[in-house]
C-alpha cells in the first residue's frame, strides 16, 4: 500500500463523512452493485465509523449477464459484492428484485420504444426499484440513511436539502437523479458527490479493494450487447411493424423494419440516399413512419414535459413560469445545461430555449437547473411533446 493511496484514502474517507452528515455509528444502508463507486461509498463509511449494511439488488437473469462488460446488479457484480463485504466485514444482504425491475424498468422500456419514445431506463430504475423500494428496505433494517455511489451533491439548503452536480462535472449524475422526491432526498446520501473519479479509484486501490480498476457500467445492464431492438422483439413479438420512410416534405423515400430501431438525430441505418445527409427527426409511431429531413430540422424550440418532479419551491416556481421564469435547461446527459425559459402552456409546464436545441427526443428528460445557482436541480420531467425551430 502506497503512502499516496493511504493519504487519498484517509482524504476520501473524511469527504464522504463530512457529506454524510451522521454522526459515527449511525446505521446507513449501502447500496452496492458491485461497481468500484458503490464498494469504495461502503468502505469509506466503515472506515468513517458508521455501522454499514450492505445491500444488493438481483435485477435481472443473471445467467447471460455474468460475462458481461459494463452492465451490473447481476453475476459477477454480485459476487464481486459480496466480496467486498466480507472483506469490509459488514453484514450483505442480496435481494431478488428480477420481477419488479422486469415490470417497472424493462417493460416500460420496451412499451416506450413502441410509442416511438427514446428512454432512458436509468433514470426509471432509480426513480422506482432504487429510490423507492430499496428506501424502505433500508428504513426497515433500521437504518438512519441510504447511501449510493453516485456523483451527486446533497446539499443543506434553507428549506431543506437540496440536490447539486456532483464536484466533477465529467462524473455529474444529476440528470439522471432528478426524478428523486423531496421525501428521498432527505433520507439519501451521495458520499462521492464531493470527489473525482480518480480519488475514488485510489481510495479503492488504497483501501485494497479488488474492484479499484474494474470498468464502469455503461450499457444498458439488461441489453445485451446493446441490441435493444432485439431485446423488443423477444418482450413484443408481432407488434413491431414495417412501415413507411417519409421525408418532411411528405415523400415516401422506402421501407423500414420497425420504429424501434430509429431514435431522433440517427443518421446511419436509414437505407435511402436523395443526394443530402438525412436525420431521424421525429417518429409517428402509431402511423409506423420514421419522419426524416435535413440536419437543421433537428433544431428544437420548445418542449413539454409529462411526470414532472420539482425539488425547488413549487409554488414559486409555478408563478415564476407564469411570468417566463430563467431556467438552465439539460435536455440529454451528456450535454451542457443551456438557457431557457420555464413558461406555462394551457396550465402545463412549457420550456422554451434562447437557442435551439438540436435532436430533443420525447422519452428523454429535460433537467432544469437554477441560473443563480448553476449546480441546484429545481426538477425536471420527461419530455412528452416538442416543437421544432424551422
Amino acid at each position: 500500500m502506497s503512502q499516496a493511496h493511504t493519504l487519498s484514502s484517509d482524504h476520501a474517507r473524511d469527504v464522504a463523512a463530512r457529506a454524510t452528515g451522521l454522526a459515527p455509528g449511525a446505521r446507513v444502508v449501502a447500496a452496492m452493485s458491485g461497481g468500484v463507486d458503490s464498494t469504495v461509498t461502503a468502505a469509506l463509511l466503515k472506515q468513517a465509523g458508521y455501522d454499514v449494511v450492505g445491500v444488493t439488488l438481483q435485477l435481472y437473469d443473471h445467467g447471460a449477464a455474468v460475462q458481461k462488460a459494463g452492465a451490473c446488479c447481476a453475476g459477477q457484480d454480485i459476487r464481486d459484492a459480496r466480496a467486498a463485504a466480507e472483506k469490509m466485514g459488514v453484514p450483505h444482504y442480496v435481494l431478488d428484485y428480477e420481477s419488479r425491475f422486469r415490470q417497472e424498468v424493462i417493460e416500460e422500456f420496451a412499451d416506450a420504444y413502441l410509442r416511438g419514445e427514446t428512454p432512458i431506463p436509468c433514470v426509471r430504475c432509480n426513480q422506482t426499484v432504487k429510490f423507492r423500494d430499496l428506501v424502505d428496505v433500508a428504513r426497515d433494517l433500521g437504518a438512519q440513511a441510504m447511501a449510493t455511489g453516485h456523483y451527486v451533491r446533497r446539499v443543506e439548503g434553507p428549506n431543506g436539502p437540496e440536490l447539486h452536480r456532483a464536484h466533477d462535472p465529467a462524473r455529474d449524475q444529476s440528470y439522471f437523479l432528478f426524478a428523486t422526491t423531496r421525501e428521498q432526498l432527505q433520507y439519501l446520501r451521495f458520499p462521492l458527490g464531493d470527489l473525482p473519479k480518480s480519488a475514488v479509484r485510489e481510495a479503492a486501490a488504497g483501501i485494497g479493494l479488488s474492484v479499484a480498476q474494474k470498468p464502469d457500467s455503461q450499457d444498458i445492464c439488461f441489453v445485451p450487447e446493446g441490441k435493444y431492438s432485439t431485446l423488443i422483439d423477444k418482450l413484443r413479438p408481432n407488434v413491431v411493424g414495417a412501415g413507411d420512410i417519409v421525408h418532411l416534405d411528405g415523400r415516401v423515400l422506402g421501407r423500414h423494419e420497425g420504429v424501434t430501431r430509429f431514435t431522433v438525430g440517427q443518421r446511419r441505418g436509414l437505407n435511402v440516399a436523395v443526394g443530402e445527409p438525412l436525420f431521424v427527426v421525429s417518429i409517428n409511431a402509431e402511423a409506423r413512419q420514421v419522419i426524416v429531413g435535413p440536419r437543421e430540422a433537428l433544431l428544437t424550440q420548445s418542449l413539454t414535459m409529462k411526470e414532472i418532479n420539482w425539488l425547488g419551491d413549487e409554488p414559486e416556481l409555478m408563478d415564476a413560469a407564469r411570468a417566463g421564469r430563467a431556467v438552465l435547461a439539460r435536455v440529454r446527459s451528456t450535454r451542457d445545461p443551456a438557457l431557457a425559459r420555464l413558461m406555462m402552456l394551457d396550465g402545463a409546464p412549457m420550456v422554451a430555449f434562447d437557442q435551439p436545441e438540436e435532436g430533443v427526443s420525447p422519452g428523454q428528460a429535460c433537467v432544469l437547473y437554477d441560473p443563480d445557482q448553476p449546480t441546484r436541480v429545481l426538477g425536471g420531467g420527461f419530455i412528452a411533446t416538442t416543437r421544432r425551430a424551422f
